[in-house]
């Protein structure tokens, strides 16, 4: 089995999606949430957020022309991420976060779908 050439696209546009939210995290934590709806920042924890962002992001982007093995791996991590991500943003909506909390919801939910259907379709991952 090879990778996809769809799911290698995926990997790129990945990387500029990751990108396209950590930058201004990293650069601008209060002033970017601040403009998304949220009264009360921590800096710290949002840089942080956005160095997971542009690690996960930069080796997506990496990676792209890996093999079978690598793919299955980062697959693995990016199951991994946006389950977690789902269940922090979940409770954070229940606990009365700001609106955008949805669509961020929305967006991790659907890039979840998206790696657990290559992850199946690429066969079981090593975990």
């Amino acid at each position: 089995m090879t990778v996809p050439s769809s799911l290698r696209r995926w990997f790129v546009f990945h990387f500029f999606a990751d990108l396209a939210f950590a930058v201004p995290l990293m650069l601008f934590p209060t002033a970017t949430l601040l403009l998304l709806g949220w009264t009360e920042v921590d800096p710290v924890a949002t840089r942080i957020a956005a160095a997971a962002l542009v690690g996960i992001g930069t080796q997506s982007l990496l990676g792209r022309n890996e093999g079978l093995e690598a793919y299955r791996a980062m697959l693995s991590l990016k199951c991994i991420w946006s389950a977690a991500a789902i269940v922090g943003l979940g409770v954070s909506i229940a606990q009365g976060a700001p609106p955008m909390t949805w669509g961020l919801l929305a967006t991790f939910v659907a890039f979840a779908v998206l790696w657990n259907t290559y992850r199946v379709r690429l066969g079981k991952a090593s975990v």
